[in-house]
């Protein structure tokens, strides 16, 4: 992989990361740090309906698993932006073989060429 191909990938990674993180202050501030009564808009200190408290307890559940499959891939490109720091990037950590640039451009923080990612799939 040429020099020029290596800083357009960690571009396209630097940008990726921006904009996770982006995301998760917009998830963290609009759902995951506000209280039931909050979320629902309840400004008395009467209860509301089961109904409702169970639809907020949907959307934090729901919000907070946003969060976290967003984790998983920030620290994807984080550990990809390592591999470009130690020349690493663009090979599978599995086999050492070159991972398609069409895989890499669809996926810049991937850490498996095709192959070992279908094994991997195919074993869970």
């Amino acid at each position: 992989m040429t020099k020029q191909e290596v800083k357009r990938y960690k571009d396209l990674l630097i940008k990726e990361r921006t904009k996770l993180n982006d995301e998760l202050s917009s998830l963290k501030k609009d759902n995951i740090n506000k209280s039931q009564r909050d979320a629902a808009g309840d400004l008395s200190s009467y209860t509301y309906h089961m109904a409702d408290m169970a639809s907020d307890n949907y959307d934090r559940d729901f919000s907070m698993g946003l969060a976290t499959e967003e984790q998983k891939r920030l620290f994807a490109i984080e550990e990809a932006l390592k591999r470009v720091e130690d020349s690493t990037y663009g090979n599978c950590l599995q086999c050492g073989s070159r991972i398609l640039k069409k895989r890499l451009d669809a996926i810049p923080y991937t850490e498996l060429c095709l192959e070992c990612q279908k094994l991997k799939e195919k074993s869970s």
